[in-house]
C-alpha cells in the first residue's frame, strides 16, 4: 500500500485576491451534483453582500490556472451574477489521494448529497492507495463505515448505470438507493446461479416496475420483500419454483410482489419461528420451580390449558398423544 495520505492542507495559506475566470472545479470533488434551489439561494445572497469566505485553491504543476479545494458553490454564483474576482486562500498543490482526502474531509457528506459522485472519488482513492478495506477508508476520508460500503456497491454497477446517478436534473435522475436496495437481490444465490438471468435484463425490468409503480411497488424497501421471497425459498430448498415465479414477475405487471412468496417456503419459515418461539418457552418451562410457584393458581392453570391444547394439536396432526 502507498504512503498514507494526510488530512491537511498545507500550512500558511496566501490570502489575495484574483480573476473569476482564473479558477476551475476541482475533478475530485466527491460533489459533483448542484441542485438550483440551493444555488439561486446563494447566489441571491453573494449579490447583496459578496463573497465573505475566501475560496480555497491550490496552482497545480505546470497550470496557469487555480484548482479549487473550497467554495466551488461560491464561485458557480460569482460566474453567475458576473463578478470580476473571487478572494481566495492559496495553499501548496497536494498528491492526487491528499486531495481526495482533503475534499472529502472539507466536504462531509450531508444527507441531500447524491452518493454516487461520492462513490467515484472513493474509487479514485481506493485505487491510488490500493486500499479496498472499510475501516482503514473510512478513517481516511471520514466517512461512515456504512456509506464507505454502500459506494463500494454502487461502483460494482456497469458505468451506464452509474450514469443514471449522475444525470443533473432531479427528475431525470436515478437514486442511488435504487441500485443498493437492488444489489442483494442482483447477488443472491438463486439469482447469480441462472445464467439465462441477465443483469441488465433484471435491473431494467425492476426500475421500470419502480418508476411507474407496477407489481404493487410503493417504496424503495419494497425491494427488500423480494430478496426475502428469494431467501426463504432458497431455505426451503424451492430454488427452482423460485426461478420461475422470478421469470414471470420480471414480465408480467400484474403479479405482484406477495405472488412470489413460494406457499411451501412460506410455511418453512413460519414453521421456523414456530420452533425458536417453543424452544425459548420450553427453556422457561423447565426453569419452573413447582415448590416455589405453587401457589400461582393462574400459572398451572395456563399450563393446563396448553398442555390441552398441545394435545389436540397432536392428535391433528396423527402425531402420539401427550
Amino acid at each position: 500500500m502507498s504512503a498514507p495520505a494526510t488530512r491537511e492542507t498545507v500550512p500558511h495559506p496566501r490570502p489575495r485576491t484574483v480573476a473569476t475566470n482564473s479558477l476551475r472545479a476541482n475533478p475530485h470533488n466527491p460533489r459533483m451534483l448542484f441542485d438550483e434551489e440551493p444555488l439561486t439561494t446563494l447566489t441571491e445572497s453573494i449579490r447583496r453582500v459578496g463573497i465573505l469566505v475566501p475560496l480555497t485553491v491550490y496552482q497545480a504543476t505546470g497550470s496557469h490556472v487555480f484548482t479549487i479545494l473550497d467554495g466551488q458553490r461560491r464561485w458557480i454564483c460569482a460566474q453567475r451574477i458576473g463578478l470580476k474576482d473571487v478572494p481566495i486562500n492559496e495553499v501548496a498543490e497536494p498528491s492526487v489521494a491528499q486531495n481526495i482526502v482533503t475534499m472529502f474531509q472539507i466536504h462531509k457528506l450531508r444527507k441531500d448529497w447524491e452518493l454516487m459522485p461520492t462513490a467515484l472519488k472513493l474509487g479514485v482513492l481506493m485505487d491510488e492507495l490500493n486500499e479496498r478495506r472499510d475501516a482503514p477508508l473510512a478513517e481516511l476520508t471520514g466517512l461512515d463505515i456504512a456509506v464507505v460500503s454502500r459506494c463500494k456497491k454502487l461502483l460494482s454497477y456497469d458505468k451506464s448505470y452509474q450514469e443514471m446517478m449522475l444525470y443533473a436534473s432531479p427528475k431525470d435522475r436515478v437514486k442511488a438507493d435504487f441500485f443498493i436496495e437492488l444489489y442483494p437481490i442482483l447477488h443472491d444465490r438463486i439469482i447469480k446461479n441462472v445464467k439465462r438471468f441477465k443483469e441488465h435484463t433484471i435491473i431494467e425490468s425492476l426500475l421500470r416496475k419502480y418508476r411507474e409503480k407496477k407489481s404493487g411497488f410503493r417504496s424503495i424497501t419494497d425491494f427488500r420483500k423480494i430478496k426475502q421471497c428469494l431467501s426463504t425459498a432458497r431455505v426451503a430448498g424451492q430454488d427452482r419454483e423460485m426461478i420461475e415465479l422470478f421469470e414471470q414477475f420480471l414480465v408480467d405487471d400484474r403479479m405482484e410482489i406477495p405472488e412470489l412468496e413460494i406457499g411451501t417456503a412460506r410455511i418453512h419459515r413460519e414453521a421456523s419461528v414456530f420452533v425458536r418461539s417453543l424452544a425459548r418457552l420450553s427453556d422457561q418451562l423447565d426453569d419452573i420451580d413447582p415448590d416455589t410457584y405453587i401457589g400461582e393458581e393462574n400459572l398451572w392453570i395456563e399450563l393446563e390449558r396448553f398442555v390441552e391444547l398441545v394435545r389436540k394439536k397432536l392428535v391433528a396432526a396423527e402425531r402420539r398423544s401427550v
